[in-house]
């Protein structure tokens, strides 16, 4: 008997024991494994940014950005009197050839005077230059090489615009307006979408000079292609004289005209203003006429205006060849008047500007 009591004790023993071991495991409760799932992905998150900060950091360092945001209000030297819409026209030139010293903070203006052979243009460019802050550097496109394409073109005018081009007109470092002439058929008209370009890009202004009445151009321009080959002063062409008794020998050539492409003529001439005016139109420009400033010298108030120039008494040498009355100056007169009769042409020989 007692054998058997120790036995089911151990039995018991042995119950009590495993009821022990073998526990149900309890349910977890859902709003715990939530919060660790959120907690878990907070943590990742944070991890994965500081990660990607610190490769933006290297980055920055080794790789700078090419691209900077220019506060243009802010002025070169400190100078705050340019108004806000001038300063694509405003420039402050660092030429490789000269050291502007004092000067290197007076901002230049870029400008290009384009004209026509014959209309005035050489004239004009004397009375621009007699100011003491302008350089206007001449017919620099009749060189043929300089304008055999595009980029010869570019890296001309760059070099003027640089103040690095010299000439007898070149004011150097104390220059406030620099430009040139440019005549329509010196490659101006042939590249003129790359060039318009450029002029916006640099902020190039334009002064158009024409002539109103473009038969006196014709006959100005055959008399001067006359004079090449007769060389009536003394054995020397000249394309403008600074005497009235020189303008008087040049004038005594009186040009035949062909009446009968006389129209057609005009007309090609009237045209190519026409497209050269269209072609720069969104340029920032100013038309001139050559009768309007022999007629009225306000203009050239205007044109200082315009360059943004203190304004001074513009002066020139250069003596008108062809005065007077036209039929003075042709040689088949009566064909001509003829041809001009009841065309748009015809106000050319009806009226004209006392000279």
């Amino acid at each position: 008997m007692e054998a058997t009591e120790k036995v089911t004790n151990l039995v018991q023993i042995i119950i009590c024991m495993q009821d022990q071991l073998i526990t149900k495991v309890p349910k977890r409760s859902p709003l715990i494994l939530r919060m660790v799932v959120l907690i878990f992905a907070i943590f990742c998150g944070l991890y994965i940014f500081s990660i990607c900060m610190k490769q933006t950091d290297k980055f920055k360092e080794t790789n700078p950005p090419k691209i900077q945001v220019i506060n243009r209000r802010n002025r070169p030297c400190g100078d705050t009197r340019i108004q806000e819409s001038d300063i694509p026209y405003v420039h402050f030139p660092k030429p490789d050839m000269f050291n502007r010293q004092e000067c290197a903070c007076n901002p230049v203006r870029y400008f290009v005077i384009v004209s026509m052979q014959r209309s005035g243009s050489g004239w004009f460019e004397t009375l621009l230059n007699s100011h003491m802050n302008l350089s206007s550097n001449g017919e620099i496109f009749r060189a043929q090489d300089r304008r055999k394409n595009v980029s010869t073109i570019v890296k001309t005018m760059d070099k003027v615009y640089n103040l690095d081009w010299f000439s007898s007109a070149s004011k150097n470092e104390c220059s406030a307006a620099v430009g040139f002439k440019w005549m329509l058929n010196q490659g101006l008209m042939k590249n003129h979408e790359e060039i318009a370009k450029y002029f916006m890009r640099r902020g190039v202004s334009i002064i158009f000079l024409f002539r109103r009445n473009i038969l006196r151009r014709m006959i100005s321009l055959l008399a001067n292609i006359y004079d090449m080959d007769a060389k009536l002063l003394n054995g020397t062409h000249k394309s403008h004289v600074h005497s009235p008794h020189e303008a008087q020998i040049l004038a005594t050539y009186k040009p035949t005209l062909n009446v009968t492409t006389l129209l057609s003529d005009l007309k090609i001439a009237d045209d190519e203003v026409a497209k050269a005016l269209e072609y720069f139109k969104n340029t920032r420009h100013i038309v001139l006429y050559y009768e309007d400033i022999l007629t009225n010298r306000t203009k050239l108030v205007d044109v200082q205006e315009f360059l943004k120039l203190p304004r001074q008494n513009l002066t020139s040498l250069q003596v008108k060849i062809h005065r007077g009355p036209l039929y003075q100056h042709i040689g088949n007169w009566d064909d001509v008047k003829k041809t001009l009769r009841g065309t748009l042409y015809e106000t050319f020989i009806n009226t004209d500007y006392k000279l």
